[in-house]
């Protein structure tokens, strides 16, 4: 005898360790985030490191529905939780790293955790819409977006103001619409910003360090992007 499974509500089957409800806990959409302020960084690997690890700066913390807390990264063409960093050729994520005191880590700091569950609970939104904007952080960590420019061949770079959370846990970099300032500095929320993801032209996120080699036409970091920008094409 088979049963009917038509319609059943999986929020009424709770979890047996959290005692929350089951579609809660495997929910990995983020709801809230909080910049982080003080350098740390997420460690990852490749296929060809060896031994060696690499470090980019964390832009900033995210909440997800399911209450787990991640440090996030721009990587390649979105903003990714470190932890689901698990590319060998790319890289794969090691831990978070704290420079300062040159220790290494694998959950969120305390610190970080109760600020975004804090402002997640007193800035509980109630949203009808998945584009419903959330919020808005800045980048701090000169995030650059690569762009073909008109001639395929061509590449162009834009900074990266801020980073907007919609209701979905979609997370956009923002950049600025040149033709659509009426006031100076751009700031997060200001209405010439444009998602970057949207965009057919857009292809790659970096961060600064990789931004201001590929501006000086560094032979590699230009061989670097050639490559992958073809592969995304």
């Amino acid at each position: 005898m088979k049963t009917s499974n038509a319609g059943h509500n999986s929020d009424n089957v709770i979890d047996l360790f959290s005692g929350s409800p089951y579609s809660s806990v495997n929910d990995s959409r983020v709801i809230r985030l909080a910049p982080e302020l003080d350098g740390l960084e997420m460690l990852y690997s490749n296929e060809a490191s060896g031994d060696k690890y690499f470090s980019l700066k964390i832009l900033c913390w995210g909440l997800r529905a399911n209450g787990e807390v991640v440090g996030m990264v721009p990587w390649l063409n979105d903003l990714v939780a470190c932890p689901d960093i698990e590319d060998p050729l790319n890289g794969a994520w090691e831990g978070y790293y704290d420079p300062g005191i040159d220790e290494m880590f694998f959950d969120a700091p305390i610190h970080k955790i109760v600020e975004v569950e804090t402002a997640a609970e007193y800035y509980e939104l109630e949203c009808e819409n998945a584009n419903d904007v959330v919020q808005e952080v800045p980048d701090i960590i000169g995030t650059h977006a690569v762009l073909t420019g008109k001639n395929e061949n061509s590449l162009t770079l834009q900074e990266v103001v801020s980073w907007r959370l919609f209701f979905d846990g979609t997370i956009c970099g923002m950049l600025v619409d040149e033709n659509k300032v009426e006031s100076t500095p751009v700031l997060p929320g200001d209405s010439c910003l444009y998602p970057a993801q949207t965009q057919e032209r857009f292809r790659y996120f970096f961060q600064h360090h990789i931004a201001n080699k590929i501006k000086s036409q560094d032979p590699e970091a230009m061989a670097a992007i050639s490559m992958l920008v073809e592969e995304s094409s």
